[in-house]
């Protein structure tokens, strides 16, 4: 029964998308418009609401019918105010011991399992990218989403971002294997898109697990969506970046994604200062040229 009612979903997910529908878990969008009161009176802009096509609207009725009272989470309003993760929830009481850290990941990727909690289940994952490194890493690196890649080996950046990251993390004086990785959601977004709020806050619960068990000493958010959702915080990357601020107990900062480094290698430098930032916070040095 349960693989039925998860096919007639499925069914749904794609004619919504048929008529352009992408996130009918909506109520409806703010758009501007403008209105003018008077006609000797600018007009001015104003928030209005777009509501869902009538179609949509009925198909989003029949699928909280066929699965009420057990309605999917992503099915519920999403939460739209930006909350960082220190106001998520209050630190544990008690910390992972260190030997105890891999075995509370698992546990933790156990509790994940095949997740259908947010649409990302349904558009097109193939694998859920949970993170891997050093569950005792002092340093821990935190992007925005898999890609196509990342979903298909189930690993984070392991494509051309990947191995940008990979020569940043050992230009630094460390290897891959030293440090943890991990993604703001663990589903790859259809077409790499940015992921939606109710994505980012229904996945960002294990990542903030993850954190906890970790207690890496600094973490570094790779692009301005990574560093919204841990901040909580709607700020460009510029007045983010070359400061320090927190995050679990751990220092945080905040560089350029190493994908839009590959589309603007110019910006390379500027990502080298936010990791000399670090660095220097945690003693490491470059490794001697050869």
């Amino acid at each position: 029964m349960a693989g039925e009612a998860e096919q007639q979903l499925r069914a749904y997910v794609e004619y919504l998308r048929d008529l352009g529908v992408h996130d009918f878990y909506r109520q409806g969008e703010p758009v501007f418009a403008e209105v003018a009161v008077d006609a000797a009176v600018p007009a001015a802009p104003v928030t209005v609401v777009r509501p869902l096509p009538v179609e949509a609207t009925v198909v989003v009725e029949e699928i909280e019918e066929i699965f009420a009272p057990n309605k999917p989470a992503f099915l519920e309003p999403p939460i739209v105010k930006l909350v960082s993760f220190d106001d998520l929830a209050p630190l544990p009481e008690s910390r992972v011991a260190p030997a105890k850290k891999a075995e509370a990941l698992v546990a933790i990727h156990e509790e994940i399992g095949d997740c259908t909690r947010c649409p990302l289940a349904y558009a097109g994952r193939r694998t859920i990218v949970f993170g891997e490194g050093d569950p005792n890493a002092r340093l821990m690196f935190v992007g925005e989403g898999p890609g196509a890649d990342e979903d298909a080996s189930g690993r984070p950046f392991v494509g051309k971002a990947g191995q940008l990251l990979n020569n940043m993390i050992q230009a630094m004086g460390l290897k891959r294997e030293e440090v943890y990785i991990a993604n703001i959601v663990k589903c790859r977004p259809p077409a790499n898109r940015t992921p939606e709020p109710v994505e980012a806050n229904t996945c960002g619960q294990f990542l903030l697990q993850q954190i906890d068990v970790i207690q890496p000493e600094v973490v570094v958010a790779l692009g301005s969506t990574a560093a919204m959702y841990l901040l909580g915080v709607k700020r460009s990357l510029v007045a983010l970046r070359g400061k320090w601020h927190g995050c679990r107990g751990a220092k945080l900062a905040v560089t350029y994604h190493p994908a839009f480094l590959l589309r603007d290698p110019r910006m390379k430098a500027e990502a080298w200062k936010d990791l000399q930032m670090v660095m220097k916070e945690m003693g490491l040095k470059a490794p001697a040229k050869s």
